[in-house]
């Protein structure tokens, strides 16, 4: 087992909602964090409250759907700190919308954004981390990508499918470089993307259909992405871990 002596995380989407608290998570746990986000400024603002001398915590703006950002992600945390031991991919584009009337443009932007952004993040930060001969990459998927949703449009539960098989082909393809891929899939969570997406009454509906009655706890979905991406974790691969209040079983 390969064991990192400096631990260096990136988490795209990280400056809100799960990615704040899966970011503030790790650097809790002593990971040195590049804080990336498309939204500049609360990067910024993360990473300055995370460490204001900006030893271990660096904002970076970050455009899930551009290889070259992810390329340049890669840089600057070379530069900074070594090489990177755990990839975080969060960040997603989620719009709830009519499956009947979704116009393709819609569903093609959706779809798009959220699988690149996985397969560039596992492509650049795979091959680097199998350079290395280790590395942690956490994926996160959706209960939507598992029973087709239940208040999401068909465009983002698509795209969390296919997050789902990116994990396995990536997680083959690494597996004996020591390099882990894994997946998150959380269900309805009490998050603000999910109260500003689904309206009052539909989200009403959706709580009284979940088994455990009530949405999932996001600093969860924290603890289990520094699980997953901790040492001791080499021997989970491929594998998609659900939190979704008994909504899906398998």
């Amino acid at each position: 087992m390969s064991v990192a002596t400096t631990r260096i995380a990136v988490v795209t989407g990280a400056a809100g909602g799960m990615g704040e608290l899966i970011t503030r998570r790790l650097h809790g746990d002593g990971h040195r964090v590049l804080v990336t986000d498309l939204a500049e400024d609360r990067a910024e603002a993360l990473a300055r409250d995370l460490d204001p001398a900006g030893r271990t915590a660096l904002p970076l703006r970050l455009d899930i759907g551009r290889k070259a950002d992810f390329e340049a992600a890669l840089a600057r945390v070379r530069e900074a700190w070594g090489e990177p031991t755990a990839l975080v991919n969060n960040a997603a584009m989620t719009q709830a919308a009519d499956l009947m009337t979704l116009p393709v443009e819609d569903f093609t932007r959706v779809l798009t954004t959220n699988t690149n952004s996985v397969f560039l993040g596992c492509q650049v930060f795979g091959a680097a981390m199998a350079a290395n001969g280790h590395g942690r990459i956490v994926n996160l998927a959706s209960l939507a990508g598992q029973n087709g949703g239940t208040a999401t449009g068909g465009h983002y539960a698509a795209s969390k499918g296919a997050i789902l098989t990116l994990t396995k082909v990536f997680a083959r393809e690494l597996a004996a470089a020591g390099v882990t891929v894994n997946a998150v899939s959380p269900g309805p969570h009490d998050l603000p993307v999910v109260r500003r997406t689904v309206p009052e009454d539909k989200l009403a509906a959706v709580v009284a259909g979940i088994p455990v009655g009530h949405l999932g706890d996001p600093a969860f979905i924290a603890d289990m992405v520094a699980l997953l991406v901790s040492d001791r974790a080499g021997f989970v691969t491929g594998a998609c871990w659900d939190a979704n209040g008994g909504l899906y079983l398998r």
